[in-house]
């Protein structure tokens, strides 16, 4: 049953990782967003959302996804394009 929840809660998650992705800002904003986004592509990576998935549901390569996931910041270049 708790196996549900977390599929569920970490899906709800990465909506919400979309969603802050999407509606990015001034340059302070986009720093404060996207650190954001990370926590949260990271909480839906720990509740079982795959990488694959979540990079597909953010439209970024899953190499970038695995960086954020190890907390390490992507080349400059990759975040601008995203």
């Amino acid at each position: 049953m708790t196996h549900g929840w977390d599929d569920m809660t970490g899906r709800l998650l990465l909506r919400t990782a979309v969603i802050l992705h999407r509606t990015l800002a001034s340059r302070a904003a986009v720093e404060r967003i996207q650190a954001r986004r990370n926590a949260a592509l990271r909480a839906a990576h720990r509740h079982g959302v795959p990488v694959p998935e979540l990079a597909a549901g953010l439209g970024l390569t899953e190499g970038w996804v695995r960086r954020v996931l190890n907390e390490r910041r992507p080349p400059p270049e990759v975040e601008e394009a995203a």
